[in-house]
């Protein structure tokens, strides 16, 4: 469906409507506000001199800006990242780092809060400040943004609560857009024996590789890392569960939102060559770019030319807003870290059996009938167009998408037809398949709508479930006190999940692993957590037969 395309990356429209940027800085501004800078921390690298937060239920220290690996800018552009190297001065870890290089856009809802740099390869760490012998569950966090937006910096992402929670937390930034994901004729014949293309996953790498390494100074434990990211951050732990490269570097999954499908939402790119489908392979999108900026393919030069164009050039206003070009690839299967499709990677199991805490929200794309009707409307109406039972289908929606004159509501058809088809069916599709290859798993859905937008939105749209498992929710009027249960009631599950490798609460029943033939869900709702048939069955039985096709 080309018109899928065309909306791929509108989720930017959506983000300013999202709960979650309101009120972040005043939590911020109480917690610098109980914090002492005056201590020293020793790691392997150097000494860090830290943040401690005490007037808290449980003190916390914190360290952000902690180099993982060198900036990877001139030379080192367009190569694997290099480990950092030791300092001699105390290393002043009290203020975030740059994040890395993108094009911002108005309204984000996880707004970033230093500069952008090349130099970006940081990490930041919450941790316990009481006992740090004691080997406490890890989470290492990978933020979303499309791969061409979004940082460690966003204060949405604080690790305050997991740190008071008995948890190390650790966030970091990646190399995005064309700076880290990007092939080229040049860079295969200069780099023949390693690993190209997915620059941005090699850093997620080495930001494991450190948590590993070093995670013991701040009270982690190396062997109880759980991994989780959100949108493309959960489509990055899904490369990681499939990842020789990444393979006992985490020990748990939690997925949110991540997809996992192989069809004209999320295109399988090859570094070079083209797709099953004909699409563009990585290099193809590499050659033109450098054309776009002058730069000949032929030119025994063109690769230095490249790794010395201006950083704003390589962007050339590259984010979420028009990420659909043929200059950029995104991730692609490079053979060495990216070896298959998430899709088919699942399907042959060929994963990583660690326990998976997966699922989406029940209306990722909702925001689309409001801000791309006409969007909306051509998905319902080629969706309709080219479903082998069109009656099937509209009764399985109907329920949904009735309006009050009996007639099918088709912006919100459409809307709801491309979140299921991009998240919702995907998330059941790889908890099917991994549950098939026991592998502990368990499927949640989201679909709280916050106290202030109720009536005004149809469903839990696209990362509005992010505050609630980060349990940084906006302390201002507008946020009620069964806004904040069921934050804590999240937020609560994610970390016995990293605790224990189950998500269960620790009174009452146990919630199901997850398998197809049952279909029992996670439901996080008014009354907190429910353990339910699947009400989206039928309609997700629809997207997996079209799909099918």
């Amino acid at each position: 469906m080309n018109t899928l395309k065309r909306i791929r990356f509108i989720i930017a429209m959506f983000m300013s409507i999202s709960i979650c940027a309101n009120g972040q800085d005043s939590a911020e501004l109480n917690e610098q506000a109980k914090a002492t800078h005056n201590v020293i921390a020793k790691t392997q690298l150097g000494l860090v001199k830290r943040v401690s937060v005490l007037d808290t239920k449980m003190p916390v220290n914190k360290f952000l800006g902690i180099p993982y690996a060198q900036a990877p800018s001139a030379n080192l552009r367009w190569q694997g990242p290099k480990s950092a190297t030791q300092w001699r001065d105390v290393l002043d870890a009290t203020q975030y780092a740059p994040d890395c290089m993108q094009t911002t856009f108005p309204g984000d809802s996880a707004p970033l809060k230093g500069s952008l740099s090349e130099d970006c390869l940081y990490l930041n760490i919450w941790a316990p400040a009481q006992d740090i012998t004691q080997k406490r569950p890890v989470m290492v966090w990978i933020h979303g943004g499309g791969f061409v937006n979004g940082g460690s910096s966003a204060a949405i992402y604080s690790g305050q609560s997991f740190a008071e929670s008995g948890v190390v937390f650790v966030s970091f930034n990646y190399r995005l857009g064309r700076f880290g994901f990007f092939a080229h004729p040049g860079l295969s014949e200069q780099s023949k024996n390693t690993p190209l293309g997915n620059y941005g996953l090699m850093d997620q790498i080495a930001a494991l590789k450190w948590v590993k390494n070093n995670i013991t100074h701040f009270g982690g434990d190396a062997d109880n890392v759980t991994l989780f990211g959100e949108s493309d951050g959960g489509r990055s732990v899904n490369f990681h569960m499939l990842s020789p490269q990444s393979k006992g570097l985490f020990h748990k999954a939690i997925v949110q939102s991540g997809g996992g499908r192989s069809d004209s939402t999320e295109t399988v790119v090859y570094l070079n060559k083209k797709g099953t489908k004909g699409n563009p392979s990585a290099e193809d999108a590499g050659i033109q770019f450098a054309r776009s900026v002058g730069i000949n393919t032929n030119d025994i030069k063109a690769l230095a030319k490249l790794r010395a164009l201006p950083a704003e050039k390589v962007l050339s206003g590259l984010n979420m807003m028009n990420a659909n070009t043929p200059t950029y690839s995104g991730p692609m299967i490079d053979s060495s870290i990216v070896l298959t499709s998430v899709e088919e990677g699942f399907a042959q199991a060929l994963q990583t059996k660690v326990p998976l805490f997966i699922g989406s929200t029940d209306f990722e794309w909702g925001f689309l009938k409001d801000y791309n009707p006409k969007g909306a409307i051509a998905i319902a109406t080629e969706t309709l167009e080219s479903v082998n039972n069109k009656a099937q289908f509209t009764k399985a929606y109907a329920p949904f998408v009735l309006a009050k004159n009996g007639e099918l509501n088709y912006p919100l058809l459409g809307s709801m037809i491309f979140g299921d088809k991009r998240f919702v069916e995907p998330a059941r599709y790889i908890a099917s398949k991994a549950s098939m290859s026991e592998q502990p798993t368990w499927l949640y859905r989201f679909n709280y709508v916050p106290s202030h937008l109720k009536g005004k939105v149809d469903g839990a749209y696209h990362a509005t479930e992010i505050p609630f498992v980060f349990n940084t929710l906006a302390q201002n009027p507008l946020t009620s006190q069964n806004d904040f249960k069921i934050a804590s009631a999240m937020h609560a599950a994610w970390v016995r999940f990293a605790k224990y490798s189950n998500p269960s609460p620790k009174q009452g029943i146990a919630w199901p692993n997850y398998n197809a033939k049952d279909n029992r869900i996670i439901e996080f709702n008014e009354n907190g957590s429910e353990v339910k048939q699947d009400p989206l069955e039928n309609r997700l039985n629809e997207i997996t037969n079209l799909i099918s096709q």
